[in-house]
């Protein structure tokens, strides 16, 4: 099986936290190569730079999650997630973006959240994670603005709006939900995503490809979501899993 590389995880988060260190240093004999840890808030970055800091395979982002600011947006986050940032193993400024999914969000602070961050990944010159959901039209005119590089992560869009990513510049990447049985959407979306655009993420402990769907996910699964998107895509879930390795080490400069 080809080396994996998987792009977005969430190993702070506490679905891990009874047997975190044990899968973690198990992963490499699942031919899991690399991982970037997406950041979810302050707190969030110093965990995951302690892990970074632990596993040579472990990368890591900083940056707060749209829906992680019920309280506003903290004091002087800029600063402090501009220092985060100069952490070595750092490569990317994310999960960031907008989210206007559950009831009770503010469109007006999300904006101004992913907007500043969008400056400072343009400022530190790293690439982006994007979070998109039920927000599309406000995420693409951010982006189209900014013009970062980086990736649309858990992508759920139509291929139209993969078409348009993609102009831009940036990376899509497509989660297990691409074996699911009503995956037709974001089947038809990969279908409009060059080879060499395309990542493969878990967002674990979320997102567990068939057949482990429902359960707890981690990176070795993306083997499942490669097999998927091979028959999309004509080839073997080996090459797909190489030409991902090597455009995840692309996208993030690994």
């Amino acid at each position: 099986m080809g080396m994996i590389f998987d792009t977005h995880s969430h190993y702070t988060d506490s679905a891990f936290d009874e047997d975190r260190d044990v899968l973690l240093e198990t992963l490499p004999e699942k031919n899991v190569a690399l991982v970037m840890q997406a950041c979810t808030d302050l707190q969030d970055a110093v965990k995951i730079q302690a892990l970074a800091d632990r596993y040579d395979y472990l990368y890591a982002s900083v940056g707060i999650h749209p829906e992680n600011i019920s309280q506003g947006i903290p004091e002087n986050a800029y600063e402090q997630l501009k220092a985060l940032a100069t952490h070595k193993k750092v490569r990317a400024i994310g999960e960031i973006g907008l989210d206007y999914h559950y009831e009770g969000y503010d469109r007006a602070a999300q904006i101004e959240l992913f907007r500043m961050q969008l400056q400072l990944a343009q400022e530190l010159d790293l690439p982006v994670i994007v979070h998109s959901r039920d927000a599309t039209a406000d995420c693409m005119e951010l982006l189209r603005e900014f013009r970062p590089k980086g990736v649309m992560h858990c992508f759920s869009g139509s291929a139209e709006t993969a078409r348009e990513v993609i102009a831009l510049g940036m990376y899509i990447g497509f989660t297990g939900v691409l074996t699911f049985k009503n995956a037709k959407k974001a089947l038809r979306a990969l279908e409009a995503v060059p080879k060499d655009r395309l990542v493969l993420e878990t967002d674990c402990p979320y997102m567990a490809p068939v057949p482990y769907r429902g359960k707890r996910c981690d990176s070795s699964m993306i083997a499942h979501t490669a097999e998927a998107a091979a028959l999309v895509m004509g080839l073997t879930a080996d090459e797909v899993l190489q030409l991902t390795l090597e455009n995840g080490r692309r996208l993030y400069s690994i």
